[in-house]
């Protein structure tokens, strides 16, 4: 049985995850687990299968709505599922999903509402593919790099997180023109398509999710490490006592610069200025700061920040 509380553990049983949430399947395939894992336990299932335990947790515990652990979360493990889920979205998902949507409503060359319908989904799925081919080619090429500890003093994650979207809206557009407007009468195979590209939404919606929550804040911990060591040398009296705290160590750069700026009792507007970032990424940063720290109000980050020597206590926002 699943701990609520806890989420997801490798002592589950695949069995277990997915009776708590079907949805994952698609989560398991993009790990490249083979399926006829019968009752065993996750942690021996991942392992057969060559797959990181603790980021097919993570991942699994992140779509399901629970709480998961960044800490031990592989990049290469993770990079094999998400190039993986690209090849779904594009190869299987979004095919299926056209040719069923043309066999679904009135196809022919004197249906312009037709022709205009499918225009619009192909349109949209060229888009999605450009969205996807630049991850492939130039995001995912960027953290190969880092993996093999080259440090790209002209790029980092940061500048990806800030146009990061999840593609799903003009889906959702179709979706709804289909439901709104769009009359035809013996709609089962239309419910059944419209039904397809409600899943597909949501799919795109989660990776989304794990590329932000989980890919861009461990590929920040892996630029700053890389940063770290390049420059460790040039001035020792900086070494201070953050290696000795688990949790300040856990945190990107990027994450404390938004923990020092909610002390000087800035609102996540103000932080998206001063740092040139989007408000939508500084919230992402502050979901992913809570996860971390277990403090979700700003009174608690600004005791966290003097603490931590983060800032002086004479610069902060009273609280």
């Amino acid at each position: 049985m699943i701990d609520h509380q806890k989420g997801y553990l490798s002592s589950n049983t695949m069995r277990d995850l997915i009776r708590d949430n079907a949805l994952l399947l698609p989560a398991i395939s993009r790990f490249d687990i083979a399926f006829g894992f019968g009752d065993s336990p996750v942690s021996q299932v991942c392992a057969d299968n060559g797959v990181d335990t603790h980021t097919f947790i993570a991942v699994c515990n992140l779509l399901s709505g629970y709480r998961f652990d960044l800490s031990t979360v592989s990049l290469p493990s993770l990079m094999g599922y998400l190039r993986r889920a690209h090849s779904s979205f594009l190869d299987v998902t979004l095919t299926k999903i056209r040719m069923h949507l043309i066999d679904a409503i009135n196809y022919s060359e004197t249906n312009e509402v037709a022709l205009l319908l499918i225009k619009f989904f192909d349109d949209y799925v060229q888009e999605v593919k450009r969205h996807m081919d630049h991850e492939n080619d130039v995001i995912f090429a960027y953290i190969d790099r880092l993996l093999q500890g080259n440090i790209d003093d002209d790029f980092s994650i940061s500048r990806f997180s800030v146009n990061h979207g999840h593609m799903a809206a003009k889906l959702n557009e179709l979706k709804d023109i289909f439901i709104y407007h769009y009359k035809q009468r013996e709609n089962a195979r239309l419910s059944a398509v419209l039904f397809d590209i409600i899943i597909c939404e949501r799919d795109l919606m989660a990776h989304f999710e794990v590329e932000n929550r989980i890919l861009i804040p461990t590929v920040e911990r892996l630029e700053d490490s890389l940063r770290s060591s390049l420059f460790s040398g040039i001035d020792p009296d900086n070494e201070s006592d953050e290696t000795t705290d688990p949790q300040l160590n856990a945190l990107s750069e990027r994450e404390k610069d938004i923990i020092r700026c909610v002390a000087h009792g800035k609102v996540n507007k103000e932080i998206a200025d001063e740092l040139c970032i989007s408000v939508h990424t500084v919230a992402t940063h502050r979901r992913n700061i809570s996860a971390k720290l277990g403090i979700h109000s700003s009174a608690g980050l600004v005791i966290f920040a003097i603490i931590n020597h983060l800032v002086d206590i004479n610069e902060v926002n009273p609280i």
